[in-house]
């Protein structure tokens, strides 16, 4: 990542929501990113600001998002750590629905090491 300033998990959380849906084929349009997410439009609309701002995303006037090569990097090791960790809790037998739940709070805030000792533990 070029950008010296590590995004939040608000930031983090739009960007996967973005690549989420990107594989599904679906448009990246601020009303499918709301309902993805549980919140407003007017919440997508300034999160997307913000991400146009630090180059992380593009976007046409009231068109459809797109991600930059750098925001799609954030979003694919987001994602990346998103799967393992739910998969290490998984295999620790956390039900499907805490360990989704968890996962999504863990996955912004594990260190590397720790995250690096789950993937190695799973074999990923």
């Amino acid at each position: 990542m070029c950008d010296m300033q590590k995004p939040t998990k608000s930031q983090e959380d739009f960007l996967e929501a973005l690549l989420m849906l990107e594989g599904q084929e679906q448009p990246l349009e601020t009303t499918r990113v709301a309902k993805l997410l549980g919140i407003s439009k007017p919440a997508v609309h300034q999160m997307g600001h913000e991400l146009i701002d630090r180059g992380w995303i593009t976007r046409k006037d009231y068109g459809a998002m797109k991600l930059t090569d750098e925001g799609r990097e954030i979003a694919e090791m987001v994602l990346h750590r998103h799967h393992v960790i739910k998969e290490f809790l998984l295999q620790l037998g956390v039900s499907e629905e805490n360990a989704e739940k968890d996962c999504c709070l863990m996955e912004h805030i594990l260190s590397d090491e720790t995250f690096q000792a789950m993937e190695k533990k799973i074999g990923k």
